[in-house]
C-alpha cells in the first residue's frame, strides 16, 4: 500500500513514521510513503497556499489550486476509486473497522489541513470523505495523518511479526483487551491470575473474554451499548 499525504510539513510525517513496526515495514517495501509538499505547488517564490477568507472573519484558508494541483501531479498513479481523506474535526470518528476497510486498498490519499481549514471547493471536488481522530482541534492534520497510517499500516499482512497480533487487540471485537501480564509472577505483592499459569487454554480463552466484557462495562459502557 502507498499512502499519499498532501502537507505543508512533509518532514513531520517521516519523522514521525520511520521507526518501530511502521519505519520497518516501509523499511521492507510492505507499505510507502509518499509526502507531496503543497507549497512545491504555490506558484509565487514564497510558497503562500493560504489567503484570507471570503466574507471576512480571523485566520487563513488554504488556496484551492494548490492542494488541487499537488493532487494532480500524483493522479496518474492511483486508480479510479482510490480514497481521498481529508483530516478535518468536522469528518467523521476515526475507528477500527475503518482502519480495517482502508486497509484492503491499494493507495490512500490523506489531505493535512492547516490553518482554518482548506478552501470548501476542494471538499466538493477531490474528497471522497473526512475523518476525525478526535473531537478537538489542531494545528494541523499531519498527527491525525500518521495515527490513520499508522492504524491501518499494521493490518496490513506482513507488517506485524505475526498475522495474529492484532486479532486480540482492543476494538478487533468491539470490546476492550483483557488485562495481560509478564515476569516474574509477583510484585508489589500482586500476582499473576492462576488461571494463566494453569495451562488450560481453554480456561484461559474463558477468562480472557470474560475479562474483556468487564473492562469493557467498566472503562467504555457506550461500546457494550453498540454491541
Amino acid at each position: 500500500m502507498t499512502f499519499h499525504i498532501l502537507t505543508l510539513f512533509p518532514e513531520m510525517i517521516h519523522a514521525g513514521l520511520e521507526h518501530s513496526v511502521i519505519g520497518r515495514a516501509s523499511e521492507n517495501g510492505i507499505i510507502k510513503l509518499n509526502t507531496v509538499n503543497i507549497r512545491d505547488f504555490s506558484g509565487n517564490k514564497h510558497g503562500h497556499v493560504d489567503d484570507y477568507p471570503y466574507g471576512g472573519g480571523v485566520g487563513m484558508v488554504m488556496q484551492a489550486k494548490p492542494i488541487y494541483d499537488a493532487y494532480m501531479s500524483i493522479r496518474p498513479l492511483l486508480s479510479e476509486n482510490t480514497p481521498f481523506i481529508y483530516l478535518s474535526p468536522q469528518g467523521a470518528p476515526f475507528k477500527q473497522a475503518k482502519a480495517q476497510q482502508l486497509s484492503a486498498e491499494k493507495d490512500i490519499v490523506l489531505l493535512c489541513g492547516h490553518y482554518e481549514g482548506v478552501d470548501e471547493r476542494i471538499i466538493e471536488e477531490l474528497v471522497t470523505e473526512e475523518i476525525s481522530i478526535g473531537d478537538y482541534v489542531l494545528t494541523g492534520g499531519e498527527l491525525g495523518a500518521m495515527v490513520i497510517v499508522d492504524a491501518v499500516s499494521r493490518l496490513i499482512p506482513g507488517v506485524l511479526n505475526k498475522n495474529e497480533s492484532f486479532m486480540d487487540e482492543s476494538f478487533s471485537d468491539d470490546l476492550l483487551e483483557y488485562p495481560q501480564y509478564t515476569r516474574p509472577p509477583e510484585f508489589m505483592g500482586r500476582k499473576v491470575p492462576d488461571v494463566l499459569l494453569s495451562g488450560n487454554h481453554g480456561e484461559i480463552a474463558k477468562w480472557r473474554r470474560e475479562k474483556q466484557i468487564e473492562r469493557t462495562r467498566q472503562k467504555r459502557p457506550d461500546m457494550l451499548k453498540q454491541k
